[in-house]
């Protein structure tokens, strides 16, 4: 047996992920941008929306419930603003179209937004928002998704983690970027937690008469995730507003099917008994910097901003306060040079897809 290295290099994942969308009928130039989303997520340690997600993608595809070559259009259109329907395409090549869309109104406007119906998962959120920035711009992204998290005061799944991303460029410092989940914490976490037979921390999750709990079993088995802050003594409230909010504007706003009713990308999770809509939504925002002052300034005063930050006084000495982005901009750094590491788990997974389709895989 081949002895599987721990990391694997940036660029053949990418040519891995582009092959293996072509095979599933996805044209070459779209294959390439669904997988520059995937890599980007892989390159700055978001490692729950990169490589390992490619197998869920590939199952969609099999059962045909992502469209291949989607017809993405403008369904309603008024200067700054518009309305588009991903035709039921993959996420990782509806979400980059309509983020351009907004691009281009804000070139034109010096503001765009758009709201997307029809779509499914759009990968990270940063990867829009960071898109933005190479035009003069401050980039706005967010989606909804499937139900796992409760409203405040709630004892049963009705929102997503439903995420939010802003990012804000520096000049001589890497850009400012915010990229969060209106949740406590993310399933992933309590899947992690329950593999390794771990509690999770108090907060993040409910079981099913809705009683705070930290056994991973118990939000798995119908309990549900809390939101951003958890109680009403936390925070919690501001949690389920913004999540709200982000599902307001991007399945509400846009015909998608908004709260419980917006429908899983992973096959073992439940099907909402009803639409309200098409898909999931999305919504992305771009701002051009020089409507509000010179570009280079606003940068400089960014820069400013972060030194000022950086030079916090910290609680520990261990531990110095962080910028937005921070710990995924230094994964960056060390994993295109050094590659991306992949868990056992993801590995076999991508053996399989290797071996149903013929294309070779690092170290299968």
């Amino acid at each position: 047996m081949i002895q599987l290295p721990a990391t694997f290099p940036a660029d053949q994942l990418d040519d891995f992920c582009v092959q293996v969308f072509r095979h599933y009928g996805v044209p070459g130039p779209d294959a390439k941008l669904a997988a520059g989303v995937l890599n980007l997520a892989d390159v700055r340690g978001i490692d729950s929306h990169g490589v390992a997600r490619l197998k869920t993608y590939v199952d969609m595809f099999k059962l045909g419930r992502i469209n291949p070559k989607p017809n993405i259009r403008i369904i309603r259109d008024k200067k700054s603003v518009a309305t588009v329907d991903g035709d039921n395409g993959l996420g990782l090549v509806v979400g980059p179209a309509a983020n351009a869309i907004a691009i281009a109104k804000a070139r034109e406007f010096g503001s765009g937004w758009v709201s997307v119906c029809n779509t499914n998962h759009y990968g990270i959120a940063s990867y829009y928002s960071l898109e933005a920035l190479k035009h003069e711009m401050i980039g706005w992204s967010m989606t909804n998704s499937t139900k796992l998290v409760a409203p405040l005061w709630g004892a049963e799944r009705m929102l997503g983690t439903n995420p939010i991303s802003i990012a804000f460029p520096g000049l001589t410092n890497p850009p400012i970027v915010i990229d969060l989940a209106t949740s406590a914490a993310a399933y992933g976490k309590i899947e992690i937690a329950k593999r390794k037979g771990d509690a999770v921390p108090k907060g993040w999750i409910i079981d099913q008469r809705g009683k705070m709990s930290t056994a991973p079993d118990d939000m798995i088995d119908g309990g549900a995730l809390l939101p951003l802050g958890s109680d009403r003594e936390r925070g919690g409230h501001k949690g389920y507003a913004l999540s709200a909010m982000v599902d307001i504007l991007t399945a509400v706003l846009s015909g998608a099917n908004w709260g419980p009713f917006a429908p899983p990308f992973a096959l073992r999770q439940e099907i909402p008994a009803r639409s309200v809509g098409k898909g999931i939504g999305h919504f992305f925002g771009a701002m051009e910097i020089d409507g509000f002052m010179d570009p280079t300034a606003f940068k400089k005063r960014i820069d400013e901003w972060i030194a000022v930050f950086r030079n916090t006084k910290p609680a520990n000495a261990a531990m110095p306060v962080l910028i937005p982005g921070d710990p995924e901009h230094q994964e960056e750094s060390i994993r295109r040079k050094n590659g991306v590491p992949l868990m056992e788990s993801v590995v076999r997974d991508l053996s399989i897809i290797a071996g149903e389709t013929g294309i070779p895989f690092i170290g299968a």
